[in-house]
This record gives C-alpha cells, structure tokens and sequence, in this order.
C-alpha cells in the first residue's frame, strides 16, 4: 500500500498565490514540477511524500506547496496550461469542487462526486497542455479503513459536508456501509451547500445519506461502527467534550485533518478504548495513487518505494 510525506509551503498575501519557487525548474522532462494547492497549506506533508517517491524512483520531479485561494485558483491554472514544466497538482481545502469548472477533463467517478483532488497535466499534445481531474481520495479512505480492520456492513457517520466528506460517502458505499449519516453545520440555513454536496454524492453512488442537525452528533457517535471527520484543523474539537463517556471499543474514528495530532476528538475517541486512524494514514494511501497518475501509471510502485513514503511521513513501515 502507498504512503505520503512531509511538509513544505509558500504563505502569500490573502487574494494571491505565490508561485515564488515554484517555476524555478529548466524547461523540458527534467526537473518538472507539481505542488498541492490549499489554504491554508503550511502544514501539508505533501512535498515531503512526493518529493521522496520521486527520488526513489530517479525521477527529477520537483513537488512544493502553493497557498492558494479560490480567487486565485483561475490565474494559476492558466499559468501551469501555459507552462511546459508541470506534472500535476494535489487539490485540498477549500478547492475541491471550486476547481471543476476550470478543468479541460475530469475522471467519471471524480465527476460524479463533483469533488478533485488530483489534477494531472496532460502533455501528450505538443501544442496544447489539457488539465485532467481525477479523485484519490476514495481510494485514501478506503485503504486506510480497510488497514485498521474496519468491519462488513458498518453503521457510518461522516461529519462535514464539503470536498472530502463526499468522497467519504464513496469510499463507505465501497466498504460495504448500506448507509451514512452526515452530521454539518448550519443544516437549515441558507448555506446549505454541504447539505446538496452530501446528497448528491450518496445519489450518485447509492448509498442512502440522511443529514443530520450537528447539535446532535456528539451523543449520537458512540452508535457508530465508524466514524469520519472530514472537519478541517480543531474545527471538531468542541465535540470532544461533549461525546458521552461510554465505552468506543470496537469503534473506529479517522480524523483526515493530522496536524494537529491527535485532535481533541482523536484523543478522547482513544481515551475510551476506540481505534483512531490518523488522517496521515489517509494521505499515504492517496498520495500513492497520486504517484501513479502524475508518473502516466508507466512506473512501477513498489513496497520500497511505498516504505520510503513512510518514512517521509513517519509512520510505520508497510
């Protein structure tokens, strides 16, 4: 199984990204370059993850953090077109469904989640470069689910509604969950974007998703064979002193957001006997299949390559 590394990041002025360093590469087949795209983004292992699959794999790609808003999303995407040094970019927080539009092709499963995660430039056409959206996400949950020993036909709860959670919708109907709760913020009010996120995505893959009002998801998690938080950065937190202090043995918990680690619910989750799956873990198995497509899938990934991510990342060896 794939894993992911450590950090790197550019920070800019809110309303710009910053491409500082980010172009520095010659032109041609070496040094190509990629970067994962977010805001915030100082925290992301993403460099340290690809930059070191790479080297193992005597590839000169060059991989680094770009702090990018949704304003900014439009310019940067038509300098990378422009440009004939870019491999691929990572997509997080808060792009996900922010970038399909300015994509040239999107993957049918990415698409019909409406959320990306991976961008792969596609430079097989000498006189124009095409940006191709896929989703790796999925296969980041269920990878890491399936190592923590998730069981057949789990009751589910995902919490949030955004890029990530839909992607979490997927990856349970691919574990076998017959259904899913998703608990958002706001529910009723008229941001209700999550909300239509989170339904479409159960829609479209089948499985039935009941949102549920986010006042009643701390007493409601210890019903749960498995737990997603999809949340960003201590945006959970508030629950954890509020989960009821019965027994979670038996319970899996995976928290995407790592940094950071553990989170308040993480910790009280462990605290009363649950598993937690570190979102580190999630980010190792996506960013192997990331590896794949940004490399055209003509590269062999191999457990030392796999181990070396580790490394970066500092989690156990596969």
């Amino acid at each position: 199984m794939p894993v992911a590394p450590a950090s790197g990041s550019n920070t800019a002025p809110r309303g710009r990204a910053d491409l500082r360093g980010a172009n520095t590469a010659p032109k041609g087949e070496a040094g190509l370059r990629g970067a994962v795209l977010g805001h915030p983004i100082g925290h992301s292992r993403s460099p340290a993850l690809h930059n070191a699959a790479y080297a193992r794999l005597g590839l000169s790609y060059l991989y680094s953090a770009i702090d990018t808003e949704v304003s900014d999303l439009e310019p940067l995407l038509a300098r990378v077109r422009a440009e004939r040094n870019w491999y691929g970019l990572s997509v997080t927080m808060p792009l996900k469904t922010a970038v399909l539009p300015l994509l040239d092709a999107v993957d049918p499963a990415a698409a019909r989640l409406g959320a990306v995660n991976t961008v792969v430039v596609d430079r097989s056409d000498p006189g124009r470069q095409r940006l191709v959206g896929h989703n790796t996400d999925v296969a980041g949950i269920v990878n890491a689910l399936r190592v923590a020993g998730i069981g057949r036909a789990p009751r589910s709860a995902v919490l949030g509604g955004g890029g990530t959670a839909v992607s979490a919708v997927a990856a349970l109907k691919e574990l076998g969950a017959p259904a899913a709760d998703i608990f958002i913020r706001g529910v009723g009010s008229p941001q209700r974007s999550g909300t239509v996120q989170a339904l479409d995505a159960g829609a479209a893959v089948g499985l039935d998703c009941q949102v549920r009002r986010w006042e009643g998801a701390a007493a409601a998690l210890s019903s749960y064979d498995v737990v997603i938080s999809t949340l960003p950065p201590r945006a959970a937190d508030p629950l954890a002193g509020l989960v009821p202090p019965s027994s979670l043995v038996g319970k899996l918990l995976l928290d995407v957001a790592y940094d950071p680690w553990p989170s308040a619910l993480a910790a009280r989750w462990q605290g009363s006997g649950g598993t937690i799956v570190p979102g580190i873990e999630m980010l190792l198995y996506q960013g192997v299949e990331q590896v794949r497509l940004f490399t055209d899938e003509h590269v062999l990934i191999t457990a030392d390559v796999i181990n070396v991510m580790c490394d970066a990342l500092g989690v156990a060896r596969r």
